[in-house]
Parts: structure tokens; sequence; C-alpha cells
């Protein structure tokens, strides 16, 4: 609980009566944090190379088709002599 007319107890803040068993769990709970944060990163680098993958592919298409349709429109300027 916080002292008299101190700060709000927030999860991070510790008042000067802090236990050892209290400093003890504090700092188990933002080891949990942190090593769910370090899964959500490799998770989100993870999703980062995929997108990255789906767009050099979507890239490749992109140039093959304008390749085509160039070749396309070149063959038909030929047939009609433009």
């Amino acid at each position: 609980s916080p002292v008299e007319g101190g700060p709000p107890d927030h999860s991070y803040s510790l008042s000067s009566g802090t236990t050892s068993e209290e400093l003890l769990r504090k700092l188990n709970e933002q080891r949990d944090i942190i090593a769910l944060l370090e899964v959500k990163m490799k998770e989100m680098k993870g999703s980062i190379r995929r997108l990255r993958l789906a767009e050099a592919q979507l890239r490749e298409e992109i140039r093959e088709k304008d390749r085509l349709l160039h070749a396309a429109s070149a063959g038909t300027r030929k047939r009609h002599g433009l």
C-alpha cells in the first residue's frame, strides 16, 4: 500500500520500506515481462522476414508481368507497322 501522502504505488516504483521478498517478486515480474517481450520480438522479426519475402516475390511478379506487357505491346506495334 502507498505511504500516506507519498507517490502512488506503481509496479515499477519502490517505497523505502520495501522488503527483500517484495523486491524479489518485482524482479521476477520484470523478468517475466522481459521474457515475454523477447518472445514477441522474435515473432515480429519472423513476421517481418516473411513480409519481406512476400514483397520480393510480388515485385518479381510485377517485373515479369511488365516485361510480358512490354513484349506484347512491342509485338502489336510491329504487326501494325507502328
